[in-house]
């Protein structure tokens, strides 16, 4: 092997530049790190888990405020927060490729696994979400009037509950964008620092969305509730865009190719930024900014593009991450900067 490289330096020297020119073009085309071989299992898990940390969260601290207002919205905070729960420890599992050793996941905590993190996370909120959706059901009387296991849920403490829950419900919320800035890809971790809110700030756009479009297609929710989640559903949103502005004016060039370029580019500019982004917030403007009251058709429509938004943002930032990991470019852009902030 060292022979064949001599012979090719050699050929250089002297002038020929083709054989060794080949070879560096070949060795600029090999990917320097493997990408990850997360797909969909994995962004349907971080739409439905970001979901579900952010309604427990919303609905908890709608508790600590608790009026006549709020009560829908706690009520369909938790029963949506447990809704979007159900299936995410489900996807983790088929996503390891032995599901059959998932227990092995809880044996330690590894801060540098995603799936460790996740799985701890999901085994403390997972306890918090169900007990409060069934204090709630038993408030509601969905669980019989009366009965010995009714009166025991109605005399827990719901309020210290949800308030203990609010942590790794936020968590749940907000770390898939903190374990995607801790891997060695280009696009995830050169803006580390806005990989943790940006995920968060979907989270709970997405939520308020799923809260407003359950709310706006249930009878007698009063036009003040829904005016709140407006409100909160367009604070989250322009948090976002903010975050997202920031993390694309933050990257370089060749890292920022696969938000820029393809099918992935396409689906950021025209179904996160566009439809699922700018189309809510205008159709949300007329209530929030002019306080004019919006329609129930509109609000609907509106929650239904942020909720799409939610799902596209994570599907363009897992496969656009795995093409940066693959553009060798891409990493020895990013190992030439020093400042990754």
């Amino acid at each position: 092997m060292s022979t064949t490289y001599e012979r090719k330096w050699e050929t250089k020297q002297r002038g020929g530049r083709s054989a060794l020119d080949e070879t560096d073009r070949s060795y600029y085309d090999i990917p320097v790190i493997h990408k990850p071989h997360w797909k969909w299992l994995i962004i349907v898990y971080f739409f439905l888990g970001g979901i579900s940390g952010a309604s427990y969260t919303i609905a908890s601290i709608a508790r600590l405020f608790e009026d006549s207002d709020n009560r829908r919205i706690i009520r369909a905070g938790y029963y949506i927060s447990f809704a979007a729960l159900i299936p995410s420890p489900i996807l983790l599992i088929l996503d390891l490729g032995r599901p059959e050793r998932f227990h092995h996941m809880l044996r330690i905590l590894k801060i540098r696994s995603p799936m460790s993190v996740g799985s701890w996370i999901l085994t403390v909120f997972g306890p918090f979400s169900f007990l409060s959706a069934l204090m709630q059901a038993a408030h509601d009387g969905l669980l019989g009037h009366g009965t010995a296991l009714t009166r025991f849920l109605r005399g827990l403490p719901a309020r210290a509950i949800g308030a203990m829950g609010i942590v790794p419900g936020f968590s749940l919320a907000g770390y898939t964008g903190v374990l995607l800035a801790i891997t060695a890809v280009p696009l995830w971790t050169k803006n580390y620092l806005l990989m943790g809110p940006l995920f968060l700030a979907s989270a709970v756009s997405n939520a308020t969305a799923a809260i407003t479009l359950s709310l706006s297609l249930t009878r007698g929710t009063s036009h003040r509730t829904l005016e709140r989640l407006e409100r909160l559903e367009v604070i989250a949103l322009l948090a976002e865009m903010s975050l997202l502005f920031s993390n694309r004016a933050r990257l370089d060039p060749v890292i920022a190719r696969p938000l820029v370029e393809g099918r992935t580019g396409l689906v950021y500019r025209g179904g996160v930024l566009g439809l699922g982004m700018s189309v809510p917030l205008a159709l949300h403007a007329k209530s929030v900014f002019l306080g004019k009251r919006s329609s129930r058709g509109t609000i609907v429509v509106a929650s239904a593009l942020t909720l799409i938004s939610g799902f596209l943002f994570r599907y363009v930032m897992v496969i656009a991450g795995r093409d940066s990991a693959d553009d060798p470019k891409a990493t020895y852009e990013l190992a030439k900067g020093s400042d990754l902030t």
